[in-house]
């Protein structure tokens, strides 16, 4: 069912997303940097969150590189095509997902728990903005393909299926 009003940026609304998560990141860090989150610093662990945060970083890094660089997403929204495979078999947003765990992980390598909230306010977020825009798109131009697509992978976590 295509639809010639298909009106989705070819950025999605990544760049509303990316956007707002950046500077909350930023005015965490920099609140925990000037310590006014003192009382949320681990002194116990640090180094687990220090290894959790570069394992986030670098699966952020492999999610956006196999998003845009392998599965050449700029490409295929050009052309209106939806892949669902590859990355995309996996996590329907993984550029999102790249962002929120690349931003998350910087939030781990500070240790300090009160900076744990942003993750959740990153996906609920991205969970509102996704449902009320780009899946209504993609709903629209795609039609029952892309609601089979949806109920088979998920929006930001990146989960591999047995079948």
């Amino acid at each position: 069912m295509k639809s010639k009003e298909f009106k989705m940026p070819i950025f999605g609304v990544g760049p509303i997303y990316v956007i707002t998560c950046f500077i909350l990141t930023i005015v965490g860090l920099y609140l925990d940097l000037k310590g006014y989150l003192d009382q949320g610093d681990l002194s116990k662990g640090k180094i687990f969150f220090i290894v959790a945060g570069i394992l986030l970083i670098l699966l952020g890094i492999y999610l956006w590189v196999q998003a845009v660089i392998v599965q050449k997403i700029n490409k295929k929204v050009k052309e209106k095509k939806l892949i669902t495979r590859g990355i995309y078999s996996i996590v329907r947003n993984p550029i999102y997902s790249a962002f929120l765990f690349i931003f998350t992980g910087l939030l781990l390598l500070m240790a300090n728990y009160i900076l744990l909230i942003l993750p959740f306010i990153f996906w609920a977020f991205l969970t509102i903005l996704m449902k009320n825009t780009e899946e209504k798109w993609l709903k629209n131009e795609f039609g029952q393909e892309y609601e089979t697509y949806l109920n088979e992978v998920n929006r930001v976590l990146p989960w591999i299926r047995k079948k």
